[in-house]
C-alpha cells in the first residue's frame, strides 16, 4: 500500500517546496524506496499552458504531453521516476471532472459541494497518481491560509485519516526571516502559519525553516515548543550555492529517519554518494565557460530554469563552469550584436510572439557568421532557419506566419494537421484555443547518418515537445541547396527536428545546430544530456582556439 507524504508552505510562496520535496524523494529513493512526487497547484487554469512566463515561471512538458509546473522539472532531476500527465493536477482540472460528473447525472441528483465531492475528486487523483509507488510526495501549491488552497489541504486532512496510521506525514515548510535592523531570526511567522495549519484539522510531523543562515538551537527549541513539533523535526534549511545539496542537508538532519518511522518504514540505509560527487564536480571545475542566452524573458530566469539546469549538468559532465549571460534580444534589436562578440557560444531559446525576435535573427546571423557555437531551441531553430533561407537562400522576405500572417514567404508556418501523442490527427488553425493546438509531448524520429546529431544522439533521437508552428517544407528543399542539412524529420508527417550546418565546405561551421524540441526537459544532474554536452563542449574548442590565437 502507498504510503503518502504531505508537503504544505507557509508565510510566503517560492521558498523552494518543489526543491525539498524533490530532495526528500531521492533521499527516500536513495534508500531503495520507489519514489514518485505530485503536485497539486491551486489556480483555477486547467493547465499553465496559457499562462504568461513572468506569472508562472517555466512550463514543463512530460513525455505523454502534459503541460506541468516547472517543479516537476525539479522532480524529473532529482529522482528517476518520470513525471506524466497524473503527476500534475489544478483546481482548474477538479472542478471540470466533477461538472462533467455532475452533467453526466453520477451524483444521482444530489446537490454538489466543495465537501465532499471535490474533496473526493482530488483524493482520486490523488491515488490514481500515486498508484504502484511505495511512497508518494505530495506538494501543495500555494500557502496556508489561501483560500483557493484549503480544498487541497482538506483533501489531504480527510486521505491520512482514511488511509490509516502510518500511511500519511505531512512536512511543512515555512520562512523564519532575519530581520537586519533587529540583528536576529524571527520566528512568529512559522509559529502562526503551523497555528493556522493545526486551525484546519493538520498537525506537522517536521518543519523546514527556510532562512538566509543556518538556524540556532535555542530558536529550533522556541519553534519547536510554540508549534508543538519534537525539536528534531524542526529542521534548518538556509540557503545553499546549488540545490543540490539541499538532500544531504535534509538527511543529516534527520529528516529521512523522521518520515520513515512515522509511516512505519525501515528500508536500507541513505546512499547519497551520487550527490556529493555532483556538488564535487560543481565546486571544482577545470575549465570555464561564458554562454550568451538571447531571449525575452531575461528579466525572469525562472522561465529558463530547466534549460539552465541542463547547461549546469553539461558543465558537471564537462568539469566547467558554465557561466551564463542573459541578453534581451530587443536591446540587441536597438542596439546591433556587438555585445555577442565576448561569448564562448550562444543560444537562443524558445518562446512565443513577435516581440524581440528580429533581435534572435540577427543573433543566429552572428553566431553563423562569425562561426561561435549555436544552439537554437525550438523558436531558437526557427529564427535561424528564417535567417539562413534571408541570407543564403535567396529568400529575402523569409518570415513567420506567428509573427506575420501576410508574408509572402512563409518559411515558418502553422501546420494545420498533425498526430498528436496518442496517434490521434488533431487539426489546428489560428482561432483554435491555444491550450489545443500544441505539438506537445515526446516523439521519435530517425537521425540522417554522418552528421553532428549522428554523433551526439545516435541513429535515433526521442524529444519532447511544445510548439505551435513548424519549419514549412515548401521551402526546406531551397534552403537544403543552398547548403544547409536537415538533420532529423519526424516520421508520419516529415516535419524538421533537426536543422545543422555542415562543418566542411563552403558554409562550414564548427556547430551550429537548431532543434524543434525542448532537450533540456530530459537532461539530469546524474546523466547529462547528450546535446548540451556537446554544446559545451563545443563552447571550450571556440574560447582555446581564440585563446591561442
Amino acid at each position: 500500500m502507498t504510503k503518502f507524504v504531505f508537503v504544505t508552505g507557509g508565510v510566503v510562496s517560492s521558498l523552494g517546496k518543489g526543491i525539498a520535496a524533490a530532495s526528500l524523494a531521492a533521499i527516500l529513493e536513495s534508500r531503495g524506496l520507489k519514489v514518485t512526487l505530485l503536485k497539486l497547484d491551486p489556480y483555477i487554469n486547467v493547465d499553465p499552458g496559457t499562462m504568461s512566463p513572468f506569472q508562472h515561471g517555466e512550463v514543463f512538458v512530460t513525455d505523454d504531453g502534459a503541460e506541468t509546473d516547472l517543479d516537476l522539472g525539479h522532480y524529473e532531476r532529482f529522482i528517476t521516476a518520470k513525471m506524466k500527465k497524473v503527476n500534475n493536477f489544478t483546481t482548474g482540472q477538479i472542478y471540470e471532472s466533477v461538472i462533467r460528473k455532475e452533467r453526466r447525472g453520477e451524483y444521482l441528483g444530489k446537490t454538489v459541494q466543495v465537501i465532499p465531492h471535490i474533496t473526493n475528486e482530488i483524493q482520486d487523483y490523488i491515488y490514481r497518481g500515486a498508484e504502484g509507488f511505495d511512497v508518494a510526495l505530495v506538494e501543495i501549491g500555494g500557502t496556508v491560509g489561501d483560500i483557493e488552497s484549503l480544498p487541497f489541504l482538506e483533501a489531504a486532512r480527510q486521505l491520512s485519516l482514511r488511509a490509516g496510521r502510518k500511511a500519511a506525514a505531512f512536512v511543512h515548510l515555512t520562512l523564519v526571516p532575519y530581520l537586519v535592523s533587529a540583528g536576529e531570526l524571527k520566528t512568529k511567522p512559522t509559529q502562526h502559519s503551523v497555528q493556522k495549519l493545526r486551525e484546519i484539522g493538520i498537525s506537522p510531523d517536521a518543519l523546514l525553516c527556510r532562512a538566509d543562515r543556518p538556524i540556532p538551537d535555542d530558536e529550533r527549541a522556541k519553534i519547536s515548543l510554540f508549534s508543538n513539533v519534537q525539536g528534531d523535526a524542526v529542521i534548518s534549511v538556509w540557503d545553499a550555492d546549488t540545490i543540490y545539496k539541499i538532500p544531504q542537508m535534509l538527511h543529516d538532519q534527520g529528516l529521512d529517519a523522521i518520515v520513515c518511522e512515522k509511516l512505519g518504514l525501515s528500508p536500507k540505509p541513505a546512499d547519497l554518494s551520487v550527490w556529493t560527487k555532483l556538488v564535487h564536480a560543481l565546486e571544482n571545475p577545470t575549465y570555464e565557460v561564458t554562454i550568451g542566452m538571447v531571449g525575452k524573458y531575461v528579466d525572469l530566469t525562472e522561465s529558463y530554469k530547466s534549460l539552465t539546469e541542463a547547461l549546469r549538468h553539461a558543465g558537471i559532465h564537462t568539469g566547467s563552469r558554465v557561466n551564463i549571460e542573459y541578453l534581451d534580444s530587443e536591446e540587441i534589436e536597438a542596439n546591433g550584436t556587438g555585445a555577442l562578440a565576448k561569448y564562448d557560444a550562444i543560444l537562443v531559446p524558445g518562446g512565443f510572439g513577435k516581440r524581440g525576435v528580429e533581435g534572435k535573427i540577427a543573433a543566429a546571423r552572428f553566431a553563423r557568421e562569425n562561426k561561435i557555437p549555436y544552439l537554437g531551441i525550438c523558436l531558437g531553430m526557427q529564427v535561424a532557419l528564417l535567417e539562413y533561407a534571408r541570407n543564403k537562400a535567396g529568400l529575402s522576405h523569409a518570415n513567420s506566419t506567428e509573427f506575420d500572417a501576410q508574408t509572402d514567404q512563409p518559411v515558418v508556418a502553422l501546420i494545420t494537421e498533425w498526430q498528436n501523442h496518442d496517434g490521434k490527427v488533431e487539426l489546428r488553425d489560428v482561432n483554435s484555443d491555444l491550450g489545443g493546438t500544441m505539438r506537445l509531448g515526446a516523439q521519435t524520429c530517425d537521425v540522417k547518418p554522418n552528421t553532428l546529431a549522428a554523433e551526439i544522439y545516435g541513429p535515433t533521437v526521442t524529444e519532447r515537445h511544445r510548439h505551435r508552428y513548424e519549419a514549412n517544407n515548401h521551402y526546406l528543399d531551397r534552403i537544403e541547396a543552398a547548403g544547409l542539412v536537415v538533420s532529423a524529420r519526424t516520421p508520419t508527417e516529415d516535419l524538421c527536428e533537426i536543422m545543422e550546418l555542415p562543418r566542411t565546405g563552403d558554409n562550414a561551421h564548427p556547430w551550429y545546430v537548431g532543434v524543434q524540441y525542448h532537450p533540456e526537459f530530459k537532461s539530469t544532474p546524474r546523466d547529462g544530456h547528450p546535446l548540451f554536452i556537446s554544446f559545451i563542449k563545443a563552447a571550450l574548442a571556440h574560447k582555446q582556439a581564440n585563446t591561442a590565437a
